[in-house]
Parts: C-alpha cells; structure tokens; sequence
C-alpha cells in the first residue's frame, strides 16, 4: 500500500475514508440551524417532483463523477441501485457526465485562442 505525507511527518493511507459517509451528518454540530436548513432542501431536492426519485439520484451520480467527490458516488451508487437503476444506465450517465467535462474543457480552448490572438497583435 502507498502512503502520502502530509504535513508534520503524519502518514495516512488515502485522503478519503469510506466509513467517513456515515458521519456526514456530523457536519451540523456546530452549526446546527444551517444543517436543518440544508438538510430540508436537499430532501426537498430529492422529493419525486417533475423527475423521478430514480432520474434525480442518475443526475445526482453523474455530477458526483463531474465533481470526483468519492463520497457522493458512493452514495448515489447505492441509492441509483436502490431506486432501480441497472449498471448500464448508471454507466451511461457517467458517459455523459464525462462528454460534458470533456466538452467544456475543449470549449475553454476559445478563451486560449482569444488570448493568444490578442497577444499576437
């Protein structure tokens, strides 16, 4: 197993820890009315509405792998598979999340041509 130093010479296997999901809601102890607050919108999110529970945790997957928050693809794997989702649909959402990121990387290639332009008049 490889380790990464950190600071002050500790040694730690990985950044993040899968049994630090559980412990998310830990989060609010000292800001506990902002916590209730998040907690009732995200719920609120979630709720079936115009989507579907099963679409908004396929949305919720894919943006988790646009953002690399292991945490979250945790979480939606488990609640995409709970709400019915197969590994084909959860894999295409990951596509598009990917083609996205990819897109928008390319699209930023504009804002190089712009400044290269402006540098070359």
């Amino acid at each position: 197993m490889t380790h990464r130093r950190i600071r002050q010479g500790v040694t730690l296997a990985g950044y993040y820890h899968h049994e630090d999901l559980a412990h998310f809601a830990d989060m609010g102890q000292h800001a506990p009315e902002l916590w209730e607050k998040f907690s009732a919108w995200y719920a609120a999110v979630f709720a079936e509405g115009a989507l579907t529970e099963r679409e908004k945790c396929l949305i919720a997957l894919a943006v988790a792998h646009a953002v690399q928050c292991p945490y979250c693809i945790d979480a939606y794997t488990q609640a995409s598979l709970e709400k019915g989702s197969n590994m084909e649909q959860m894999t295409e959402a990951v596509h598009v999340a990917s083609a996205i990121r990819g897109g928008a990387s390319l699209v930023h290639g504009l804002q190089m041509r712009n400044a290269a332009k402006q540098v070359s008049m």
